[in-house]
């Protein structure tokens, strides 16, 4: 009993060939990934040749994924994005992908295979830990680290402790994995899991799509979490398998010690909108809806929710509808792949019909780069991941986060919506 470990400690202890590691360790360890975007890559590089650097340790275990500000906005962004392409080229990392072969990074690294169950992953973007949906420990550190990996191929860990989220029940309609997590970070704070991995668990797992699953993951950080992991189950091995990837299904140790235990039922959970200015601030779609909060820009997309069952939910809510006169409706298919799938299954007529404008895979609005930056007193929906003050454009802007059902609707009725809310407008 004394020797079982969560999940995250199993996974570390593997990669530091030892039985067992315990919270509070440091660990100096092999990276299988290392990834970095438009705007994170070019100061490791500089970093990486300011101590020295020659050669990378190992071109084919670093992912360069341009995706900020791409299709490049301005000149300033061009040059980052152009010092990235130079560096591919230069040490000859294959995993360099542009634009029109690119999309958002925490969206096709999981799609194209390149990360899988187990692995030890680092990137210099704080969202890295989305792939602790597939049971990997991902981690998000500094531009300046990133080059000692790029130095070196190793980096330093600290074993977390680790929150065990106990999930029952299934979800209701228009409910998702987005409604989960944001309930979850209402409940722990920004700061309520500070260096912490949040481990998912419990009969309610079986219900949440893999496309539900990096959802979670993703916005663990935003409850200060160093990672977010799930199990390597059924559904797991059948994602992987997809890629020819052979996985063997592990979890916790039946006797792991949590530092806490949280318990959601997801028959009781309803879809949950984040008010200005903290991911935190999560309230019931019934409450925002009293509030009347009018909106002038809905957002679908991110490395959070740009997914296929992200953009199949937002069509289904769309179909034969308009979005309202006042708001501007902007989707963001994750990638290629799946801006293709969209279009194969009809979903881009839709949003077109509906009068959304569809743009190529781009973090974009996100950060309040560009494709859907807010004026002052502007208001906006949306299915990314931040909402501080100023993230998504002018300071004195709001950002509303919520799932892409919520997102849909609202763009629909001009107000922050459930999407029942359409069906009886449209029965007066």
């Amino acid at each position: 009993m004394g020797n079982d470990a969560t999940l995250s400690e199993k996974i570390l202890a593997a990669k530091a060939g030892r039985d067992r590691v315990m919270p509070g360790d440091y660990l100096l360890l092999k990276v299988d990934v290392a990834l970095a975007n438009d705007i994170t890559a070019p100061m490791a590089i500089k970093e990486f040749k300011k101590a020295g650097g020659t050669r990378v340790f190992d071109p084919q275990q670093i992912v360069l994924v341009p995706d900020h500000f791409v299709p490049n906005k301005d000149i300033k962004s061009a040059e980052q994005a152009k010092m990235m392409r130079e560096f591919a080229e230069e040490q000859g990392i294959t995993k360099y992908f542009e634009v029109g072969r690119m999309g958002i990074e925490h969206v096709i690294l999981p799609e194209k295979g390149l990360v899988k169950s187990g692995d030890l992953v680092v990137g210099a973007d704080s969202h890295t830990c989305t792939y602790g949906a597939l049971g990997a420990f991902a981690a998000g550190m500094g531009s300046s680290d990133l080059a000692g990996v790029y130095l070196t191929g190793k980096a330093w860990f600290r074993v977390p402790e680790s929150i065990k989220i106990d999930i029952l029940g299934k979800f209701k309609p228009y409910v998702s994995g987005k409604d989960l997590i944001l309930k979850l970070i209402s409940l722990l704070g920004v700061n309520g899991a500070n260096y912490m991995a949040l481990e998912f668990s419990g009969p309610g797992i079986a219900g949440i799509s893999m496309d539900g699953r990096l959802t979670m993951a993703n916005m663990a950080v935003e409850a200060g979490a160093k990672a977010g992991i799930f199990p390597v189950d059924e559904q797991t091995a059948a994602y992987e398998a997809e890629r020819h990837i052979r996985v063997e299904k592990t979890g916790p140790d039946p006797n792991a010690t949590y530092c806490k235990t949280l318990s959601i039922d997801l028959d009781e959970l309803n879809p949950q909108v984040a008010y200005p200015f903290l991911p935190s601030n999560g309230r019931d779609i019934q409450e925002a809806e009293k509030d009347n909060i009018r909106i002038r820009q809905a957002v679908i997309g991110s490395c959070t929710n740009g997914r296929m069952e992200d953009l199949r939910e937002a069509a289904c809510i769309l179909k034969g509808n308009k979005v309202h006169p006042r708001v501007r409706c902007i989707v963001i298919p994750g990638s290629q792949h799946i801006f293709r799938q969209a279009l194969k299954e009809g979903l881009i007529e839709t949003f077109i019909d509906a009068e959304c404008a569809v743009s190529t895979p781009t973090c974009g609005p996100c950060l309040g780069g560009h494709m859907g930056v807010l004026a002052r007193g502007e208001r906006a929906v949306s299915t990314t991941n931040r909402n501080f003050v100023g993230r998504m454009g002018h300071m004195e802007s709001e950002v509303y986060l919520s799932s892409p059902a919520i997102a849909a609707a609202s763009a629909i009725c001009g107000t922050i919506c459930h999407p029942d809310s359409i069906r009886t407008q449209g029965e007066k």
